[in-house]
């Protein structure tokens, strides 16, 4: 269900407390019944995190909401936003990120990396104040989870590294050859695109 927003409420996200503003006042507007369940929105963000839309996707118990990733990003995605942030409220008033919390942030921070659309924060939000995923240095942590990457993704990633190890490598061969062959430093550095303080480092065998 889509969130009529006022104009003063299309403002740019810098912070938790921006959109924890925002989301509050959306919450407050529910009947005192829906008030006493968790909800759970996304909030669209354009390229300047300007507020595009939020949509609620989710109206659960008093303690526990279920979330469909499919529905999450297939809307965000026709709505045509560049990142978004999960919100939803705990009527218990506890801001504590309970283990289901952070297992439904995790598959949805990768599903947003596979169709590159990333999770840029996720606030748990109650009538007096908010947890912000982002500035605890948790959703971090969560995006170098391997729990929800497809076994593909990982075998991608994979070669990627790979493929970047050997061209460093390469680059440092190639480095120390032309070092022996005479060129400077800025010379080798424009041939192999290494900085001149990692060209140091390896005249130095660090």
């Amino acid at each position: 269900m889509n969130v009529e927003l006022s104009d003063e409420e299309k403002i740019r996200i810098l912070n938790g407390v921006d959109l924890f503003d925002v989301m509050q006042k959306i919450l407050k507007r529910s009947s005192k019944i829906d008030q006493d369940k968790e909800h759970f929105w996304i909030v669209g963000l354009s390229t300047s995190n300007e507020i595009l839309f939020i949509e609620l996707v989710s109206l659960g118990t008093k303690n526990s909401t279920s979330v469909d990733p499919m529905e999450v990003f297939s809307f965000a995605l026709q709505k045509r936003a560049v990142q978004i942030v999960l919100v939803h409220n705990h009527p218990s008033g506890t801001l504590r990120a309970s283990d289901a919390d952070k297992d439904m942030t995790d598959r949805l921070i990768q599903v947003g990396i596979i169709v590159d659309l990333p999770v840029y924060d996720h606030l748990i939000i109650t009538d007096k104040s908010y947890y912000s995923f982002k500035d605890s240095g948790l959703l971090e942590e969560l995006s170098h989870s391997l729990k929800y990457v497809p076994p593909y993704v990982l075998e991608a990633r994979y070669k990627k590294e790979a493929a970047e190890m050997n061209s460093v490598l390469l680059a440092s061969k190639i480095a120390m050859k032309l070092l022996k062959d005479g060129m400077t430093l800025q010379q080798v550095s424009d041939y192999t695109e290494l900085s001149i303080e990692e060209i140091r480092s390896l005249e130095r065998g660090e």
